[in-house]
């Protein structure tokens, strides 16, 4: 069922958003060659609870899935697309790391993910992460009250494969606010005018995730990690946003 948040939510979901940019933004900073990726997720963990918040994801187990996440972070590595599993993995030079956080604050929950280059990549990786990002804006750019979620969905899409690259069709965006994921499901390609209708006080989570491989996903042995068939590398954006009568507000700023 798809929930309009109220005001009073909205502003609660504001100061989670800002909060989790923030974090967000400390724990990319730390991403260079020779750090173990649960360091990462050890300092998402002490932020959120310093600000007296919590993690949205650790223990989370969301409908369909054997297990509960370990974790606070997703960190998840070149060909792996999300919900990597931190751990004793060394990055190095030339890797690229999507982070994907989620926070919960005063009850409600915002959700935002960054890909970020670890030292220097090559052009082709580089193009991959500034596609992935401008198409997440371009979405949100898509976002008008009274359209579809399918507007979304196309826009993203034809951004992507217009830049010679392609979207995964098996993950998507979703609502999000009162728990970490809720209707709607917001797929990262689709048709004009479809889907259900945005409304003000809707919230939601609208992430791109683009390779250069065919799209195709395979869940690796840990059954959390979800990674590109061929081994391409991928990238993944997202970002909070509320529906309003104007647009979208970005909540994760």
């Amino acid at each position: 069922m798809i929930t309009l948040k109220t005001k009073e939510e909205i502003e609660i979901l504001k100061e989670g958003g800002r909060r989790l940019a923030v974090i967000l933004r400390q724990v990319a900073e730390l991403v260079k060659p020779g750090t173990e990726t649960v360091i990462l997720d050890d300092l998402a963990l002490g932020l959120i609870r310093q600000g007296g918040d919590d993690p949205a994801f650790l223990n989370y187990r969301p409908s369909g899935s054997r297990l509960a996440y370990p974790a606070s972070l997703c960190v998840s590595v070149n060909e792996e697309i999300v919900h990597g599993l931190p751990g004793k993995r060394v990055l190095q030079a030339g890797d690229i790391v999507g982070l994907d956080l989620g926070l919960k604050h005063k009850g409600l929950f915002t959700d935002m993910a960054v890909t970020v280059p670890v030292g220097k990549v090559g052009r082709e990786d580089q193009k991959l992460i500034r596609v992935a990002a401008k198409a997440l804006e371009i979405g949100i750019g898509a976002v008008k009250p009274g359209g579809r979620v399918g507007d979304i969905s196309v826009t993203i899409q034809r951004y992507v494969e217009n830049e010679g690259l392609n979207v995964v069709r098996e993950l998507a965006g979703h609502g999000v606010g009162y728990a970490a994921h809720e209707d709607p499901f917001i797929p990262n390609y689709g048709r004009p005018g479809t889907g259900e209708k945005l409304k003000p006080g809707m919230v939601l989570a609208i992430e791109p995730m683009v390779t250069a491989g065919s799209g195709k996903i395979v869940l690796e042995a840990d059954d959390f990690t979800f990674s590109t068939k061929g081994g391409e590398k991928s990238a993944h954006f997202e970002k909070t946003v509320v529906v309003t009568g104007k647009g979208a507000l970005v909540l994760t700023k």
